[in-house]
């Protein structure tokens, strides 16, 4: 090597020293937990929502997605984070600084809890309680519940979370119903629409010109005696305590009717906006006490109570509220299903989010001459399970027949990747009857080959917990991304930044981890310093 080249190398290792002086190295965030009771580690960040649900669908790991607002960037820019609610809790209780704004996203046609976010506006509104507000809107609410689905709660069953400030009341309340949850937040929007109906009808007839949020007007040609209306009226009366008003003194509902959206990402306990230091916290009228665990802590648990889709597949009651289809006289008809057992037909079928599963479990109940069909579906996304309840189809694996009258359930585990089949007949009930697991086919296993971009790998957190975006150059190195072995080869062998010495690099910091987790120690600086100093030599 000539002098010229020698002493340019030279200069390049002192401005890495330096370099590492003054930014020490962090290694990589790997997910790591060691209990045994806890899931194996998942951790991966994606810029866009749409792959994070590709990847989390089609990974056997129990995860779930969150997405994060990360500061320094842009407004309503977010990272998309899927991991293990346990993982998640690890870091986000540890890492504050760059986990403050986490949202859960609660994916479409995923069976959800009830909840609520409520605000209003304090300087417009000094007249106003909030505290009170949201007491009889929990009572109104625990009325309705039992009116329409027979479901028994109170406050006790409420999460009662606060992030006011001298500013903003502002709240969330999170319904966890005993041994009941709805199909998924859009059947929520609808049974929230209705019973507020009665404060969006008062609200509309007071500002005719703002726009309602009703599904429909409840108003029925057949009340001849008037005793609807005057039903209606008395309702309007009661919740005039829930349209307040904004900062321009508009009036608006205390509930906010647009957080039961597609794919709707709603704060966390714990958490702030971006640009804001207002969390959410257990509120002083909370009366919600999450039951103990062994292996959880009190904080953790109301953690896990919080999130809206933390529902597992235990036979609880599925609450539906459909559109209403009007009749011959005007008036709307509502069908309701009270629970995931139930045998009311719903007519059309109606898809789920997996249409492939759909025509797979289609093609097990039409067969031998009978065209079954899917009566429903529920998707348990903590749990990755499709849940399809059969019509017309009643071969059960139990008695090896078709049952007389009683339909059978097709319950597809994503993450396993079977299907098994369960049974409404009350003697396979009593015993717990499920078949055994069969394996789905092969395609459905692999409808989505994870071929990850650099974009997609292009955030990164290291074990201090901060998030950054990784150069595209380093991010293809750090994520052991091959370079194809046709790719052209522009550099002189004999450059600093030749391919060899970069892998050789590269390998040897792979070492120094293996060795740094085998000693659970970390190598300090100075060590490494000394020995870029040695290669000098």
């Amino acid at each position: 090597m000539s002098g010229d080249k020698w002493q340019a190398r030279l200069k390049s290792l002192e401005q890495r020293a330096s370099s590492f002086q003054s930014s020490p190295l962090s290694c990589l965030y790997k997910p790591r937990l060691s209990r045994p009771w806890q899931p194996s580690s998942v951790w991966r960040l994606f810029p866009r929502q749409s792959a994070a649900i590709a990847f989390s669908q089609h990974i056997k790991q129990d995860v779930h997605i969150f997405s994060m607002e990360k500061e320094g960037s842009d407004a309503g820019q977010r990272i998309f984070l899927v991991t293990s609610y346990s993982e998640l809790w690890h870091y986000y209780s540890t890492h504050r600084q760059s986990l403050m704004h986490c949202y859960e996203v609660i994916l479409e046609g995923a069976v959800c809890k009830l909840y609520f976010d409520l605000e209003f506006h304090k300087a417009s509104n000094t007249h106003l309680e909030g505290k009170i507000m949201v007491a009889k809107l929990i009572q109104y609410v625990c009325e309705k519940l039992k009116e329409v689905y027979g479901v028994h709660c109170s406050a006790k069953d409420v999460l009662n979370l606060d992030s006011s400030t001298s500013e903003k009341f502002s709240r969330h309340l999170i319904f966890i119903l005993p041994s009941a949850a709805f199909k998924d937040n859009f059947h929520v929007g609808q049974f929230i629409h209705d019973i507020l109906h009665p404060a969006t009808n008062s609200l509309q007839k007071s500002n005719p010109e703002a726009p309602t949020t009703a599904f429909f007007q409840r108003e029925s040609k057949d009340d001849v005696d008037g005793s609807q209306t005057k039903k209606r009226k008395c309702e309007e009366d009661d919740l005039n305590f829930l349209i307040v008003k904004s900062r321009n003194g508009q009036e608006q509902l205390f509930v906010d009717m647009g957080v039961y959206t597609k794919n709707r990402n709603f704060r966390l306990y714990k958490s702030s906006k971006l640009g804001k230091n207002a969390a959410f916290t257990v509120a002083e009228d909370n009366q919600f006490v999450p039951k103990p665990s062994k292996h959880t802590t009190k904080e953790e648990n109301i953690f896990l109570a919080s999130l809206i889709t933390n529902i597992s597949f235990t036979g609880q009651k599925i609450l539906m509220y459909e559109l209403p289809q009007r009749g011959t006289a005007g008036s709307p008809s509502l069908t309701l299903q009270r629970e995931v057992y139930s045998s009311e037909l719903l007519g059309e079928e109606q898809l789920s989010p997996f249409k492939d599963v759909d025509d797979f479990v289609l093609t097990l109940v039409c067969k031998d001459g009978v065209q079954g069909n899917i009566r429903r579906w529920n998707y348990f996304a903590s749990e990755q399970l499709l849940v399809y309840d059969i019509g017309k189809f009643r071969w059960c694996h139990n008695v090896k027949r078709f049952h007389k009258s009683n339909n059978i359930m097709i319950v597809v585990d994503l993450k396993e990747e079977v299907w098994y089949q369960r049974c409404h007949d009350p003697d396979c009930r009593r015993q717990n009857y499920r078949s055994s697991s069969y394996p789905l086919p092969q395609d459905l296993c692999m409808s989505y080959i994870l071929m990850e971009d650099e974009e997609d790998q292009a955030y990164l957190t290291d074990e201090l917990g901060n998030i950054e975006l990784v150069p595209m150059t380093a991010s293809a190195v750090l994520v052991e991304k091959e370079r194809p072995s046709s790719a052209p080869q522009t550099e002189d062998p004999e450059d600093w930044g030749d391919c060899s010495d970069d892998l050789a690099y590269v390998e040897a910091m792979r070492e120094v981890e293996r060795a740094t987790e085998e000693e659970e120690d970390e190598v300090p600086d100075e060590l490494l310093l000394e020995a870029l100093t040695a290669c000098e030599g």
